[in-house]
């Protein structure tokens, strides 16, 4: 008590203040640096650092296209407000290209000089074309007369040929020829077509010319091959010299919902202008480009010197992802099979796959979830053995009425919405809420929906001002005289793709509470319910952030009764300026709190008096990090939730999450052991600085490595063998 009364004493800090808030659009860049750092760790397999580096690259490209473009979208509106940072949109950009220069660099760098030459090691040979001898060389010129040419459309710059509009992310060739006649010179672009593998392999005839050592794949960049055949696109010209650029714009929608008369038309107007793209907002550029071909590109496309990214090397290094594909295991990280939870894997036999032909135990599996709930940790666990399982098995029970299901981003060719078709097939009711404001999915989506249309399901879209982001599916069914809810929630989407590489949890119940407030979820998602009040949920933007808000608060009262104040928290980002302040009033009454933060956090850890009891650590690994636990110590009795919200502003305000209390004790324990393997891990885990800097852990001389994602694959494994 005496320590509470010497904070008491003490001049109230304003926790409002920007010094204590870190620059979200920093902490991002600090995220995008950790994943880098993925790429050059000595520990790494080279395939996955050739990951690491392209999902760098394509992390990137996002970042300036809706981000980057966003703050100067509010410059030119003359916005003067700050973020709670203190910084204006002006000065965010002036920081951004402050740190970001030096890490762009590091990593171009990082491949040309170190990757690259590892590949080489590894007999994995990407050549520059000056490189090639000339069987090789000739083999490129018969490719590009037969394959490239046909595809190019060299575009003139004069009096008579305007600037022509560069698409987003479009790998260019700038060119500079000269008339033989007039010794005048010209400007032309030339893109380098998407259509076209980025690396050209060589067959093995002329590789076996470069290398008599065995060798996995050989080639060239595209666009060096189209350098070196330019004579071709421009007969009677001198080609005096090319360099290569790559265009970043703004490709955010701006869809005035409130005046949109048809939701989805209104979308699919702003898709076509997407493809086009908004404003150009960032140029990379070969380093060499001399100063008038490279002011002319700045002033076409409107950009500042600021907008400038010299790169030594190649550009556009997000199309390295291809050589994953590559039949290299030892180049990789070890394979490793996802399990099925030992209580549904008792529902039929081993290896069985899970089609429409062998659900004739879809009873059981109800009856499951009856006696007890089932916790759900993806990828360890088998998304198609469960989730999938469960929509489907519903699809095909004859005592199934209805399914209702939220879908944010699914996968191009998603089982989960073929099951939707055959449930309406099978004359159930089926409704779909699909999100299609989604951003980059809304193509995808609108086209899900259109298919699911035709088939008989309901389909809605969302609601105006509102993103719908939380993940349940309810299945309505038949039992005696009795009608009962089983419910999915999850912190991840319905999408059988990511559900290999995030990490993901879910909930399968039956319980009658959630079950109806879940009824009444879906009664607001389609109707015009007003739905203030849920029993068990935690719903934004209803009732979420203020039930968060009270749970902070009544572990600050617990922590003044000494009945021991701890708060763990896991999350993608942390940003909403109104609970990091109430975080650092836990903090100043003594609550111990470990957040455990992948990407971008704004709270400042370990400031004596404001945050000295606050730790933040981010994972980041071999598998993405994305799912969301919430636990509460409560004095004796934890709170512990799971679901689909981060912490910030538009989850809490602008979009509509669900948060699920977990009641059954052993899946709190599962749920609690889980947190404690991430605060113990030392291989992903890096530590946060008051700074808003992170140092990543490192085993001791003596110390077992622990990772997370390690231990959690190996625990999945044991779990069959109990």
């Amino acid at each position: 008590m005496a320590t509470a009364e010497r904070r008491s004493s003490k001049p109230a800090a304003n926790l409002s203040d920007p010094q204590y808030y870190i620059s979200r659009e920093l902490s991002w860049i600090e995220f995008n640096r950790r994943v880098l750092h993925e790429a050059l760790d000595e520990r790494t397999p080279l395939l996955e650092a050739l990951k690491f580096l392209a999902i760098f690259s394509t992390n990137l490209d996002e970042y300036f296209m809706v981000r980057v473009a966003a703050l100067k979208q509010q410059i030119e509106a003359q916005v003067t407000r700050r973020s709670p940072d203190g910084r204006s949109p002006q000065a965010h950009l002036d920081a951004i290209s402050a740190a970001l220069r030096p890490i762009v660099e590091q990593q171009h760098l990082a491949f040309s000089t170190d990757l690259r030459q590892q590949m080489a090691d590894q007999g994995i040979w990407l050549l520059d074309y000056a490189d090639l001898t000339t069987a090789q060389q000739t083999y490129c010129h018969n490719y590009f007369e037969e394959q490239i040419f046909p595809v190019l459309t060299p575009l003139a710059v004069d009096p008579g040929h305007p600037f022509p509009h560069i698409s987003n992310l479009s790998l260019n060739l700038a060119v500079v020829v000269q008339d033989p006649r007039t010794q005048q010179s010209h400007f032309a672009r030339v893109k380098v077509p998407r259509v076209l593998p980025r690396f050209i392999p060589l067959p093995e005839p002329q590789a076996k010319t470069r290398k008599p050592k065995t060798y996995h794949w050989l080639g060239v960049p595209l666009e060096q091959v189209i350098a070196a055949n330019l004579a071709t696109l421009f007969p009677g010209m001198a080609v005096q010299e090319h360099y290569s650029f790559r265009i970043t714009r703004n490709a955010d929608l701006a869809v005035e919902e409130d005046e949109a008369d048809d939701l989805m038309l209104a979308i699919e107007q702003e898709l076509r202008k997407r493809r086009r793209g908004g404003s150009a907002v960032r140029i990379e550029i070969q380093r060499t480009t001399p100063g008038p071909v490279r002011a002319m590109l700045v002033e076409e496309l409107g950009l500042a010197q600021t907008d400038v990214y010299d790169i030594d090397g190649l550009l556009g290094l997000g199309d390295l992802m291809t050589f994953m594909a590559l039949p290299l295991p030892d180049l990789k990280a070890p394979s490793w099979t996802a399990t099925v939870p030992p209580a549904l894997n008792s529902l039929s036999p081993p290896g069985v796959d899970d089609d429409d032909t062998t659900l004739e135990t879809a009873e059981d599996l109800f009856s499951l979830l009856r006696r007890q709930d089932q916790l759900l940790h993806h990828p360890y666990h088998s998304f198609s053995a469960t989730v999938q399982r469960f929509i489907t098995q519903a699809a095909h029970d004859p005592q199934v009425l209805a399914i209702k299901m939220t879908l944010y981003r699914t996968s191009g060719d998603s089982p989960i919405v073929n099951s939707l078709i055959s449930a309406a097939e099978n004359g159930k009711q089926v409704t779909v809420l699909v999100e299609i404001k989604a951003r980059f999915d809304e193509e995808n989506n609108i086209n899900w929906a259109r298919k699911l249309e035709q088939s008989g399901v309901h389909v809605v879209y969302g609601l105006v001002g509102l993103k719908t982001h939380c993940k349940v599916t309810l299945v309505v069914r038949r039992e005696d005289q009795h009608i009962r809810r089983y419910y999915h929630i999850g912190t991840g989407n319905y999408n059988s793709k990511t559900a290999r590489v995030y990490t993901d949890l879910g909930l399968l119940s039956a319980r009658d509470d959630v079950g109806a407030d879940i009824s009444d979820l879906f009664n607001y998602l389609t109707g015009y319910s007003r739905q203030q009040v849920y029993r068990q949920l935690l719903v934004a933007p209803v009732t979420l952030r203020q039930q968060l808000v009270s749970l902070i608060e009544q572990e600050i009262v617990c922590q003044q009764k000494d009945k021991g104040g701890r708060i763990i928290l896991k999350m993608n980002s942390l940003v909403d300026p109104d609970l990091i302040a109430l975080l650092y009033r836990a903090s100043q009454a003594g609550v111990s709190i470990d957040l455990i933060v992948r990407g971008i956090c704004c709270l400042r850890p370990g400031i004596p008096g404001i945050s000295e009891t606050i730790r933040v650590i981010s994972i980041v690994g071999q598998l993405l990090e994305h799912s969301r636990i919430l636990y509460f110590q409560q004095g004796y009795q934890e709170v512990v939730l799971l679901g689909s919200a981060d912490w910030m502003p538009r989850n809490l305000d602008r979009r509509v999450e669900v948060m699920v209390p977990i009641a059954d004790p052993t899946l709190q324990e599962k749920l609690k052991a889980i947190l404690e393997l991430c605060l113990k891990d030392n291989r992903q885990a890096w530590d946060m600085a008051a700074d808003g800097s992170y140092r990543q852990r490192r085993p001791g001389v003596d110390e077992e490595t622990r990772s997370v994602q390690e231990q959690l694959i190996t625990n999945a494994a044991h779990s069959l063998t109990r």
